[in-house]
C-alpha cells in the first residue's frame, strides 16, 4: 500500500511492501504539489513497483490547509483511477494520535492540536487501543478558537488519573493553548507533524476491515465550513 500526505506543512510518502517500509518526508513552507509526485516516484522505483502492483492508496483527508487536503484528494483519485486501485481516506489528527502513542509508550490518551489558522485550531481526543496503530477517536474532530482556545477538552475529563499526552502544532503556535495542557497533560510534542507512515499503519488496518472506497469517494474533510472567509468591509 501507498500513502502520502499533503495537508500541512509536511509532504510525504510511505510505501509498505514485502514486510518493508519506505518512506520520504519534507517539511516545505509552499511547494508541496511540485514535490508529492517525484516523491511517490522515488518510492515505487526503489521497490522497482508501478501502481498497479499496489493494494490500495492512503491519503491524508484532512483536516488542514485548504490547498493542501484538496491537492491530497485529488492526486488519490487521479492515481486510483488510472491504476483501478481502491482509495484509503484517512484522518490528520488521528495520525498524529499514532505518532503520540509511539513517542510515550505509557500514554493512555492524546489529545490532538493542529493550527487551522486565523487563531482557531483543529483537535480531537483519542485513546489507546489493544490494536497497535489503531487509536479510538473519543467524540469527534472539531475546530475551535476564541476563548475555547484555553479549555481543557472535556472529553478527557473521565480519563483524568490516567496518562495524557498532547501532539500538534498548535501547542507552540498558541499561548492559550500551551497554558491549558497544564494539570493535565503528562507530556507534549509540539513540533510534531503528520506522517505518511502512520497514515499507512491507520489505512492498514481500515483496509484489512474493508473500509477501502472507490476513487471517486476520496473525498477531503474540512472540519470548518467556511474554508475561505470573505474580508470584512469597513462600515462607512
Amino acid at each position: 500500500m501507498l500513502a502520502f500526505d499533503t495537508a500541512t506543512e509536511a509532504c510525504s510518502v510511505a510505501l509498505q511492501y514485502d514486510g518493508q517500509l519506505l518512506v520520504r518526508f519534507e517539511e516545505l513552507d509552499r511547494g508541496h504539489a511540485e514535490r508529492i509526485l517525484p516523491m511517490i516516484d522515488e518510492v515505487l522505483r526503489e521497490a522497482a513497483m508501478t501502481l498497479r502492483d499496489l493494494d490500495a492508496i492512503a491519503f491524508g483527508r484532512g483536516p488542514g490547509a485548504f490547498t493542501g487536503v484538496r491537492l491530497a484528494a485529488s492526486g488519490a483519485q487521479g492515481l486510483a483511477y488510472g491504476a483501478n486501485l481502491p482509495v484509503v481516506p484517512v484522518s490528520n489528527l488521528a495520525a498524529l494520535a499514532v505518532q503520540a502513542l509511539q513517542l510515550d509508550a505509557a500514554a493512555t490518551h492524546v489529545w490532538v492540536a493542529t493550527d487551522a489558522r486565523m487563531q482557531e485550531i483543529y483537535c480531537a481526543s483519542y485513546q489507546r487501543t489493544s490494536v497497535p496503530g489503531a487509536p479510538a477517536i473519543l467524540g469527534q474532530e472539531s475546530v475551535v478558537g476564541g476563548n475555547a482556545l484555553a479549555l481543557p477538552p472535556a472529553e478527557l475529563t473521565p480519563f483524568a488519573s490516567t496518562r495524557i499526552v498532547a501532539i500538534g502544532r498548535a501547542l507552540s503556535a498558541y499561548p492559550a493553548v500551551a497554558a491549558r495542557l497544564a494539570g493535565w497533560c503528562a507530556a507534549s510534542f509540539d513540533a510534531a507533524l503528520p506522517r505518511a507512515a502512520d497514515l499507512l499503519a491507520l489505512a492498514s488496518q481500515q483496509f484489512a476491515a474493508g473500509c477501502a472506497v472507490s476513487a471517486e469517494l476520496a473525498l477531503p474533510v474540512y472540519v470548518r465550513d467556511d474554508v475561505v472567509r470573505a474580508p470584512v468591509t469597513p462600515m462607512q
